[in-house]
């Protein structure tokens, strides 16, 4: 598969986050690079994997840039700049939007929060809206929604008011195969509307992870000459989906190779 990597568009250096006393996050660093195909637009996908209170919660604020780290930095884009609130947008499990406003007027608000005048976040919304197969609903309410427009409508109005980064908090709780598929197939759209989009999937989901990913970062802990936990999570294992020929696969979940990964993982989870 040709593609070739660019710049640096995420870059994690020596994060630590220490709550209470106990060390979190030890000295995690990462990189994401802009991927680059010729003749489509790429964004990037990774999928953040680890067992439960590894931290992966902790780590989804400082890239949301809702947590300052205690040491080392979380920089955005080929300008570095410190991850903060507006510049990353923010996809929590329950969508929260304004019940008392229209669909329109959710992704308005969001358009004006990001500098737009009005007659401007009016037309940026309805492109939106197009462009996720929900102009026919901009009048309604966001209780008038399913589950999954909802969804749509909280990923649109993240990206009108960020540049061109998400986190996803458990984006596949709770939802069947199918539902899954579905937003699977959401998150890569997102991801080729922009050359530089960059989500980031927090999740305990590892088949749904491998299968939308084009990176997973493994969240683990060392263990000292004893054997002993050293305190606090790392990335202690970056995987390549491309690489492996798993990333931008329509059929990926019935691929050997798929399976095979997602198995490993799995049993990982309980070394990590």
């Amino acid at each position: 598969m040709e593609y070739t990597r660019g710049g640096v568009l995420l870059d994690l250096q020596n994060v630590t986050v220490v709550r209470g006393g106990v060390t979190v996050l030890r000295d995690l660093s990462a990189q994401v690079h802009d991927l680059v195909r010729p003749g489509m637009q790429q964004g990037q996908v990774v999928g953040m994997l680890g067992p439960s209170g590894i931290g992966k919660t902790t780590l989804f604020h400082v890239l949301a840039g809702l947590l300052k780290p205690d040491r080392g930095t979380v920089r955005i884009g080929d300008r570095a700049l410190p991850a903060q609130p507006g510049l990353v947008g923010v996809v929590a499990q329950n969508y929260v939007l304004l019940e008392h406003r229209s669909v329109l007027g959710n992704l308005v608000i969001a358009a004006r929060q990001a500098g737009m005048k009005p007659a401007q976040a009016r037309e940026a919304s309805m492109k939106y809206l197009e462009r996720f197969g929900l102009a026919a609903h901009a009048d309604k309410f966001p209780v008038q929604l399913s589950g999954g427009q909802r969804q749509r409508i909280a990923i649109a109005q993240q990206l009108l008011c960020s540049e061109l980064y998400l986190v996803m908090d458990e984006p596949f709780s709770g939802l069947d195969v199918v539902q899954q598929e579905n937003v699977q197939k959401l998150i890569l759209e997102v991801s080729r509307t922009h050359e530089h989009n960059t989500i980031l999937v927090v999740t305990h989901d590892v088949s749904a992870a491998v299968a939308v990913s084009d990176t997973i970062w493994l969240m683990g802990r060392d263990r000292d000459a004893a054997g002993n936990v050293i305190p606090g999570a790392r990335i202690v294992e970056t995987i390549d989906l491309i690489e492996k020929g798993l990333a931008w696969q329509p059929d990926i979940r019935e691929r050997p190779a798929y399976i095979d990964l997602v198995n490993e993982i799995k049993e990982r989870f309980h070394t990590l």
